[in-house]
């Protein structure tokens, strides 16, 4: 489910028209198609989807474009880090990495009323969230063989963005020192205050007991490196069985390789355990997984118990946050969705605790 229209389509197009026709030579007299929305998924981005032709030495040429708009309504995360987010794009673009080929980013509130950025549509398919990969869809549908495949490739490309950033070279403007001395510590220190600030001074039991086990478990090596945040394959595109593009960099950071192994590790069990579902044939085992990833990246995976968990956290303040959105936009929600969901059972039991069983107060 996409977030909720914010704008007048129409309106946005003639602006955007403008504001693409004063960037280059050639697209002077362009032509924008109608604008749309994704289908399937979306909560923290608006995003709309349309074509421009132009002509150039006499030929007529079409592309497809992405628009991203900075979120100026209702927040999943507590810093949007949506600049970062471009240059993060273009300096992986620049240095070889599959993601989308960013066009332009443009702060002047003037154009649309929010900031955005323009980038290359991708074309190829993504495994879906709604409904479920692991349930139906075009990944369900394929043999374990090309999935196999497609999973190989999807780590592949995961590996090549932990390649392309294994220090803060490149990225130092994504560091926050103020919350602590390596990316690990600045994003366990963020996502404290990103708890604090869901719960809106209620008492959460499981995350709270997530936090002091991050903060006695802090591994002695603690990176400071690019990390892509939200990494797992129902973010990528694909192209038959091969990987062309890595997607959604909202919870991109210096938090390093480790944490997106985590990440990745804890979404493909919730993906089918926290949907009531059986994992496809074909995909890789949470240990071959492992493996790949270590000889694709040349390095150890070392304390995979607290990244998990920390994944944990994670997504379980996303989950407060989705739940309240809910709420705000008078849709159909679960009462115990803050505290009580597939994410924070999945995060109990790592923790060897019991599931949450009822209403924070």
């Amino acid at each position: 489910m996409p977030i909720p229209s914010q704008r007048d389509l129409v309106e946005a197009r003639e602006s955007i028209t403008k504001w693409l026709a004063g960037l280059h030579p050639e697209w002077a007299h362009l032509t924008l198609s109608a604008m749309s929305g994704p289908q399937g998924t979306g909560f923290s981005n608006e995003t709309l989807l349309f074509d421009v032709k132009w002509s150039e030495n006499g030929e007529r040429h079409t592309d497809s474009l992405v628009l991203r708009v900075k979120p100026s309504g209702y927040r999943v995360f507590m810093e949007d880090a949506f600049e970062e987010q471009y240059r993060v794009l273009a300096e992986l673009d620049r240095r070889g990495v599959k993601v989308p080929w960013v066009v332009a980013y443009e702060d002047d509130l003037s154009v649309i009323g929010s900031p955005f950025y323009v980038m290359r549509r991708v074309e190829g398919k993504v495994p879906g969230d709604n409904p479920p990969y692991n349930a139906s869809g075009w990944l369900y549908d394929l043999s374990p063989a090309k999935r196999r495949q497609i999973w190989e490739s999807g780590v592949a490309t995961l590996c090549e963005v932990h390649r392309a950033g294994t220090s803060a070279d490149g990225f130092e403007f994504l560091a926050n020192p103020a919350r602590g001395a390596s990316g690990v510590e600045q994003q366990l220190r963020y996502y404290e205050e990103s708890f604090e600030w869901a719960a809106g001074g209620r008492s959460f039991p499981l995350p709270e007991a997530a936090i002091e086990w991050l903060r006695s478990h802090l591994p002695a090596q603690r990176p400071t490196a690019l990390s892509w945040g939200d990494a797992r394959i129902a973010n990528m595109i694909f192209d038959g069985t091969t990987c062309r593009a890595v997607l959604d960099w909202e919870m991109v950071s210096l938090g390093g390789p480790e944490m997106d192994l985590g990440w990745w590790l804890f979404l493909d069990r919730y993906s089918a355990e926290g949907n009531g579902l059986a994992r496809l044939d074909g995909l890789g085992s949470r240990q071959e997984t492992i493996d790949l990833w270590q000889e694709h990246t040349g390095r150890v995976a070392l304390d995979l118990e607290f990244y998990e968990v920390f994944a944990g956290l994670r997504f379980a303040v996303v989950m407060m946050r989705l739940a309240q959105m809910f709420t705000q936009w008078e849709l159909p929600v679960d009462p115990e969705m803050e505290s009580n969901n597939p994410v924070t059972q999945q995060l109990a039991d790592l923790l060897g605790l019991p599931h949450p069983s009822s209403s924070s107060s």
